[in-house]
């Protein structure tokens, strides 16, 4: 008796998770599948001049790789680039304006903002520099790209012809990410599909659904609304901005799309799990809005979900009890089944989806290690600098 209680207690626990697994299967937007591209583009009869707004710090290593496809952008219309060197010391500045000169292709300009006041975050310092820039040319769409983004040639026009035709305020897509390294091959694919599980894509273009996000890789904006949601100033705390930007576009009544790139992508290299690590870490409790309530249901139900199933699995199989280790491999399966559209988008073997308990594993202790660097006083690390708590950052109005 005194065994088969708590046996039966797991069971429920078991029966619990692949009742979650099902639920995410059908109820969650359809997130595990990759088919959300660009929507019907048509082409405008006039094309609408952009400005392409892109901040760079310490970016000399991704430059080559990336600025070049910015600038042999083929657009009907016209367009021009603002390179924004936000405090670099290896040069960023200096190489942009020399890749532009071997390279020519659409105007590049470099500037510089100085250092963030309080309250900034330096990246959307620098956005707010580049768009002060680019606002003297009057653009009707500003496109926001990471230095560490390649673009295909037809990129930006397929872009500006996705909101053109489809009404939308925001396009978005997110850059397929570089996966070479183990550690990549391992953790990428799994971050695009835990992100997809927060925000579906099929739910943020919706008209009148209150999901709202973007991938800050490659944004689209419309300039008109940039100006009625206050971008970035509205934004200007907001270590996870592309979230942010999202939200208040939607706020301000705008319409946001976003879905997977086919050639739009990073070329930024995660080669170490510790590089991973910083990643995931310096904004997972910021999007946990630094709530310890949140984080401790956020890792119950990662374990609930993801470790629950390899567990029971393994503990039926070893305690003689069959339910457990069928519903355990079942809510497995399931988990396995959704992930494998991710793994085939990212050209990855097939094996790894039944590892995904074990990178779930890892991102639950990188959102524990995300929290005790916040309450440390550390705040969100990045390119050298430390971003307040945002209860410390004042308020400007």
């Amino acid at each position: 008796m005194g065994q088969t209680a708590p046996v039966s207690a797991f069971l429920w626990i078991t029966v619990v998770s692949l009742a979650a697994w099902c639920w995410l299967l059908l109820c969650q937007g359809f997130f595990w599948r990759t088919d959300v591209r660009l929507p019907r583009r048509r082409e405008p009869e006039a094309w609408p001049s952009v400005c392409v707004v892109v901040p760079a710090r310490d970016e000399a290593a991704v430059l080559p790789a990336s600025l070049p496809s910015l600038l042999a952008q083929d657009y009907p219309g016209r367009a021009e680039v603002f390179l924004v060197d936000d405090g670099s010391t290896d040069g960023t500045g200096e190489l942009a304006r020399a890749l532009s000169e071997r390279h020519g292709g659409l105007p590049l300009t470099v500037g510089s903002p100085g250092e963030p006041p309080a309250g900034w975050t330096g990246k959307l310092w620098a956005v707010r520099h580049g768009i002060a820039l680019a606002r003297a040319r009057e653009p009707e769409y500003l496109l926001l790209t990471d230095a560490d983004i390649a673009h295909a040639p037809d990129s930006l026009r397929e872009l500006v012809a996705a909101a053109h035709g489809g009404g939308f305020d925001v396009v978005s897509q997110m850059a397929r990410l570089r996966v070479e390294s183990r550690w990549e091959r391992l953790v990428v694919p799994a971050f695009v599909y835990f992100f997809a599980q927060l925000y579906p894509f099929r739910w943020i273009g919706r008209p009148g659904s209150r999901t709202a996000a973007a991938a800050g890789g490659c944004v689209l904006l419309r300039a008109g609304m940039a100006e009625k949601a206050r971008i970035p100033d509205a934004i200007r705390h907001a270590v996870i901005d592309d979230v942010a930007l999202a939200r208040a576009v939607k706020g301000a009544g705008g319409r946001v799309w976003l879905g997977l790139a086919d050639r739009v992508d990073s070329v930024r290299p995660y080669p170490r799990l510790h590089d991973l690590w910083r990643m995931v870490s310096r904004s997972a409790y910021a999007q946990l809005r630094h709530n310890p309530p949140l984080l401790l249901g956020t890792v119950a139900g990662l374990a609930l979900v993801y470790l629950v199933p390899p567990v029971a699995v393994i503990a039926g199989a070893a305690a003689g009890s069959m339910p457990v280790a069928v519903v355990g491999a079942l809510a497995w399966a399931v988990m396995a089944g959704t992930y494998t559209p991710m793994l085939r988008y990212y050209r990855q073997p097939l094996w790894l989806a039944p590892l995904l308990p074990y990178t779930a594993f890892l991102y639950l202790l990188m959102t524990v290690d995300s929290a005790v660097q916040h309450y440390r006083g550390r705040g969100a690390a990045w390119k050298g600098r430390t971003y307040a708590r945002p209860d410390a950052v004042p308020d400007e109005g």
